[in-house]
């Protein structure tokens, strides 16, 4: 049979991609949960589903089937998210390239085809086989092999279909743990879906996202991690000029493994598991501008996907001061706050730690700010979350120093129809808003509603409360918390504050001491008032690299309440930033007692 003439014009090969970037998004949950390699943490089709969001949202029908080829892969490595959505990404870069020209014929799609496969594994640190790169390959091999057998493009399509959905269905052949589980590979069925989107728009058909895609489907049940001895998914959106990926690629494979590198010369998006993210930033910081960054706790998606614990999901921000191995033992999920640092976006407590942050801070130049979390980065969160818990209770610093709150509020109205959330305002921050999240915890693991908790936490944040005692007004000057009028004046009186929060959730200064002598007896005359008049339930002690005051904090108040703290910790890095170096503070939860 004779090869076919067909150009593909520029209007039909943009639909093409929307119908086939549609098709993943419809199939999210499904492709969450089957997700087993590299680790089954739950989030290929939301991974997916991010990148072909981006897709949709951000690129143009441009003048020439080149300039809109290209305005989609630029899309994609800036939706890009997870080792499948990147190496996706990389795909569509490849594929650009090899359009040139204002209308797409066979062969040029073909090729382009090869070459997209290409620049797939050629991103990949160690490409494994029974996964897309191998569908995508066998797809562009069927499409040339093909050819010359049918009348029609849309034939051509449909036969090299087949034999893509045949090699998925052999995945598991290839990969054991695919065969283990009884299931094909979770990215590479997302590619499948997007070639069945493709041709469906050549077709004329459409897609309809309100059908299926909030369903939760039946799901795996994996017993332990596969495959990493990592625990963060880490990803960044690197800008700069003459980047050489290779180079990078050889550097970050010391970090960790699952390593992919996508993009170009001048934007590279970078995936890799790590235990240790903060060192992965620290060299990505040397190298360009990180312009966007990701990391994904992948022990507790894990958890989420096949070892829930509990039917309610609780979540909280970084500022909330709490042990990590609490967070761990009640799987909360702690959403980490942005920290700007030198231009530099950094992640509280994940990409930055508070250790290496005392080191940077009396020599930064322009001193550091929070930003409230990316509202893309949120969407993200919940479109995972969502997926497995049907209720989910969030509490937050408070709305008065933090547009924390208000952006979660916002993110979890447009889940409303996929799930229960309550997004609470402790009205508090580090150790009094982590105590919170105790109670929260306990709440849940003890059998509570998700009505119960919400109200038991409504009513406590009212009897909550944190004294801080700082050593200096140096750094609250220097992030704005006080004015230099007022530093300068604090400077000369010696004033060593006692901070507090209102019972509005304003912070202000509780007492003024002239010592520190004096601050710490403030402190004790009104923990033994609310011990002789209510009595406490609960207290932490937390600080700002002062462990030795710590520990007379604890010794001090276990004599005073009658029990050890629940714990004694370092404080977050955005809690540190305000405060500074030698704070320490004691956070409670008064009784009932009159």
């Amino acid at each position: 049979m004779q090869s076919h003439p067909f150009l593909l014009t520029n209007e039909l090969l943009f639909k093409s991609f929307m119908i086939g970037a549609q098709n993943v998004i419809l199939e999210k949950n499904q492709l969450n949960s089957i997700n087993v390699f590299p680790v089954p943490d739950g989030d290929t089709g939301s991974n997916l589903a991010s990148m072909m969001s981006s897709i949709l949202e951000r690129s143009k029908l441009g003048k020439t089937s080149e300039e809109t080829v290209q305005s989609i892969a630029d899309a994609a490595i800036v939706g890009a998210r997870g080792n499948s959505g990147i190496i996706f990404a990389q795909y569509i870069i490849g594929f650009s390239q090899g359009i040139q020209t204002d209308t797409v014929d066979t062969d040029t799609f073909i090729q382009s085809a090869e070459q997209a496969a290409s620049f797939a594994y050629q991103s990949i640190s160690k490409p494994v086989e029974g996964t897309m790169i191998t569908v995508m390959r066998t797809w562009a091999v069927a499409m040339k092999q093909f050819k010359h057998a049918t009348s029609s493009f849309i034939e051509l399509l449909g036969k090299a279909f087949e034999s893509a959905k045949e090699e998925l269905a052999r995945t598991p052949e290839k990969l054991a743990v695919l065969k283990e589980n009884k299931v094909v590979d979770a990215g590479a069925k997302g590619f499948v879906h997007f070639i069945e989107g493709f041709i469906k728009a050549l077709k004329g058909e459409e897609i309809d996202l309100s059908v299926h895609q909030n369903e939760v489907v039946s799901e795996l049940h994996v017993d332990h991690l596969e495959d990493s001895q990592y625990r963060y998914c880490t990803e960044a959106l690197l800008r700069g000029k003459h980047f050489n990926l290779e180079a990078l690629r050889t550097r970050l494979e010391t970090l960790g493994d699952s390593l992919v590198v996508a993009g170009s010369d001048q934007t590279v998006r970078i995936h890799i598991h790590t235990d240790h993210p903060d060192q992965v930033f620290a060299y990505l910081s040397e190298t360009g501008r990180i312009s966007e960054q990701k990391v994904d706790d992948m022990k507790r998606q894990f958890e989420a996907a096949n070892h829930r614990k509990y039917p309610i999901a609780l979540v909280t921000d970084s500022i909330a001061d709490l042990p990590e191995s609490m967070v761990d033992q009640y799987q909360i999920h702690m959403f980490p706050i942005n920290l700007i640092i030198n231009d530099t976006n950094y992640y509280d407590k994940v990409t930055i730690q508070s250790s290496r942050f005392y080191d940077m801070m009396d020599s930064l130049e322009v001193y550091p700010t929070s930003a409230q979390p990316n509202p893309k980065s949120l969407e993200n969160f919940f479109s995972f979350l969502t997926t497995y818990y049907q209720k989910v209770v969030v509490l937050t610093v408070s709305e008065k120093m933090s547009g924390t709150f208000q952006a979660f509020k916002e993110a979890a109205l447009k889940f409303k129809d996929v799930a229960d959330i309550r997004v609470i305002n402790s009205k508090q921050n580090s150790g009094a808003e982590g105590l919170l999240v105790m109670k929260a915890a306990q709440l849940i693991e003890s059998g509570a509603s998700l009505d119960e908790v919400e109200q038991k936490i409504l009513s406590l944040t009212g009897k909550s409360k944190i004294l801080v005692s700082v050593k200096t007004l140096k750094y609250m000057v220097r992030s704005g918390r006080v004015s230099k009028v007022t530093g300068i004046i604090g400077k000369l009186m010696n004033l060593k504050p006692i901070i507090s929060i209102d019972e509005t959730g304003q912070g202000i200064i509780f007492e003024k001491s002239l010592s520190l002598k004096s601050s710490n007896h403030k402190i004790e005359k009104h923990i033994r008032e609310v011990v002789s008049q209510h009595g406490i339930e609960n207290f932490a002690i937390v600080h700002a690299n002062a462990p030795e005051r710590a520990k007379e904090y604890a010794d001090l108040y276990e004599q005073i309440i009658g029990k050890k703290p629940d714990y004694v910790m370092d404080i977050s890095t955005i809690v540190a930033m305000n405060a500074g170096i030698g704070t320490v503070a004691i956070a409670y939860i008064r009784g009932d007692q009159s």
